[in-house]
């Protein structure tokens, strides 16, 4: 019988010549690194001819930017829980957890993984409750027909707006206030990347 391909060489690989592997227990050629577990490493690098892993990109900590979004974001959400309230003419307490959340989510993904940042993310949550309470408080002031602009009553009638907003405040509402600012501290950590 006759065959078309050359025989193999002598070490049994029909393409070039193989290294000889050494045999469990015999000692290892010198030269190169060995890799955990005996085995040497394989030519072109990292694991056999594969390039090593991109680096990590380096944790983000700009606090300013942080800061600058959780502020905007708070005067955003404000004005959102002030619609709300006007809406539906009472306060709802779970709007005012949104808030915090919100805020402390701003801070942690504008800001990265800087410690103080949760920290600001509770008075910043706060802020933001109140001053969605005061500016739903104002939006119903202003609804009624012989009420000035809702600029005015801000402006020149902050005392009744104060005063208005002492009187509604009650239990639930502080509850929320402390709720909402533990939310802003702990979205604002946990999301931090």
């Amino acid at each position: 019988m006759s065959q078309s391909y050359p025989p193999p060489p002598q070490g049994g690989n029909p393409y070039g010549q193989q290294q000889p592997q050494p045999q469990y227990g015999q000692q290892q050629p010198q030269g190169g690194y060995q890799q955990p577990g005996g085995f040497p490493q394989q030519p072109g690098g990292f694991g056999g001819g594969y390039p090593p892993p991109a680096p990590l990109p380096p944790a983000r900590s700009n606090v300013g930017l942080g800061i600058l979004a959780g502020v905007v974001v708070m005067l955003v959400a404000a004005a959102a829980y002030g619609g709300i309230i006007k809406a539906t003419e009472h306060e709802i307490g779970y709007a005012a957890l949104a808030v915090g959340a919100l805020v402390g989510a701003a801070l942690g993904k504008a800001g990265g993984r800087n410690p103080v940042l949760p920290v600001i993310g509770i008075p910043l949550a706060l802020l933001g409750v109140y001053l969605g309470q005061i500016f739903g408080i104002t939006l119903l002031l202003g609804a009624s027909p012989d009420a000035p602009g809702i600029m005015t009553i801000l402006t020149d009638h902050f005392d009744i707006v104060q005063q208005a907003w002492k009187e509604s405040l009650g239990g639930m509402d502080i509850l929320f206030f402390g709720i909402a600012g533990v939310e802003g501290f702990v979205v604002a950590k946990r999301v931090a990347g």
